[in-house]
């Protein structure tokens, strides 16, 4: 079968998402290596993206080969009120209109300008986009009996940029007309950006990550030797015991297994072991990690524990940091600087716009932007994985905010340039998705810790 079919299959299957498909195929190039398709939109400017929408949807989809050997699908969809014009690259033998360098022209069926989408990545959730200013018009709605651009000629447009539904960039002022980026060569539109434009996004370099991704190859090579036991971790001297009293799991047998915060140990422990040659004790990792929490919340410490997750996820990452020779306190390897303030909401058919909150003390981030969150970490702070502390406020009275399950979160880019997020937690590896859909509207607090690839699984 070929190498094409198989790919297309495992989409179909569940196997693989789009995204994460492209493991299979070429590595992006650098942005300003994407062969320029603007010549290509000049030639079908008046017949598909300026035509009055009825009459562009008539048109035929056609394929035309850029003179430096880039295939490029042009067609037209229409989507309920709207519809699109679509120059697809090619992807392993297919356009599915997010491949690299894809360029896309939105427009309402009276003929108004929505937006124009670029994908620089070859991943559907990552693009930017350019579109008209709000109350400013389209300038070409009605317009097509008359002069289109005069229509258009005063008409700005803000810039957006999208990732994994996260706005990174939200409505920057351009000062270039829809008409004009209609034909504008994309290294023009990145030299007219400037500085402004934060390109690192779209260009990884998969060379960063190879601890990363080493790293999860050995975790994954450690997983069929553990078992889930509640309550259950590795002492200091490798012994199978229960976290709450440090009582030995089966008496007389080095045996047992580990809950959510006794894999994160098991975890922390392989990173270090082939540095300090010891494994840590446990108790040191139950103490408060800073002053938390409410008086009424202290009160309830030991009946409920409000805290345990994240004062251990914090003692771990503070542990780590001295071991591995980088500062160690809380405001180094807490992560408390969020990437964006907005997210894209698709619930119940309707598209929004919602506020993410920045970083919330004592609870961390919403879990709904943290696809957005690892894959801007991997891109600013490449070689980093997280601990995170799954936290909600809860009953019964009085109402407090508890820290309950601790994961393992490693994002990387593969060597095809492809985000992933490995998550471990319990003993297993779970996906990022499945992850994130088993705490709707929770919170999550992220401490970081260096990736290394030195890693042995103990005991």
């Amino acid at each position: 079968m070929k190498s094409f079919n198989v790919t297309m299959l495992f989409v179909l299957l569940g196997i693989l998402s789009p995204a994460a498909a492209v493991i299979l195929g070429a590595a992006d190039l650098p942005l300003r290596q994407i062969e320029d398709d603007s010549a290509l939109r000049a030639a079908i400017k008046d017949s598909w993206l300026i035509e009055a929408p009825s009459s562009a949807l008539r048109n035929r989809p056609f394929t035309r080969t850029l003179a430096g050997g880039s295939p490029v699908q042009v067609r037209a969809e229409a989507r309920g009120n709207e519809f699109t014009v679509v120059l697809a690259r090619e992807w392993n033998g297919t356009f599915p209109g997010w491949a690299q360098g894809s360029w896309v022209l939105t427009r309402l069926m009276d003929g108004a300008y929505q937006r124009i989408r670029i994908f620089l990545h070859s991943d559907p959730y990552t693009y930017i986009q350019f579109r008209p200013m709000e109350n400013s018009g389209s300038g070409v709605s009605g317009a097509f009996a008359g002069n289109r651009d005069e229509a258009a000629s005063g008409e700005k447009t803000l810039l957006d940029v999208v990732l994994y539904e996260a706005y990174v960039v939200r409505g920057l002022p351009v000062g270039i007309s829809m008409e004009n980026l209609i034909t504008m060569p994309l290294n023009a539109i990145f030299d007219a950006l400037g500085a402004r434009f934060p390109a690192r996004y779209f260009e990884p370099d998969p060379d960063m990550y190879r601890d990363s991704r080493e790293l999860v190859s050995r975790v994954r090579a450690g997983l069929p030797g553990l078992e889930f036991a509640d309550d259950g971790a590795v002492d200091e001297n490798g012994r199978y015991v229960y976290i709450n009293t440090l009582a030995p799991q089966n008496a007389g047998e080095n045996t047992g297994g580990l809950n959510c915060s006794g894999f994160t140990k098991w975890f922390v422990d392989g990173l270090l072991y082939p540095v300090t040659g010891r494994l840590l004790p446990i108790t040191p990792l139950k103490k408060a990690s800073a002053k938390s929490g409410s008086s009424l919340s202290a009160n309830y410490a030991d009946i409920r524990d409000p805290q345990f997750g994240l004062d251990w996820t914090r003692n771990l990452a503070m542990e780590a940091a001295k071991a591995l020779g980088l500062p160690a306190a809380l405001e180094e390897v807490e992560l408390r600087d969020g990437t964006f303030a907005a997210l894209i909401d698709r619930r119940g058919g309707q598209t929004s716009v919602k506020s993410y909150p920045a970083f919330l003390p004592g609870a961390g981030f919403g879990i709904e932007g943290l696809k957005a969150l690892l894959y801007t970490l991997a891109v600013n702070e490449p070689g980093y994985i997280y601990l995170a502390s799954v936290n909600n406020e809860t009953g019964p009275a009085p109402r407090m905010r508890r820290h309950y399950h601790d994961a393992v979160l490693i994002p990387y880019f593969n060597e095809f340039g492809v985000f992933q997020t490995a998550v471990f937690e319990s003993a297993a590896e779970t996906s990022l998705n499945t992850f994130m859909a088993r705490y709707p509207g929770q919170m999550v607090n992220l401490v970081r810790i260096l990736a290394e690839s030195r890693f042995t699984g103990k005991p």
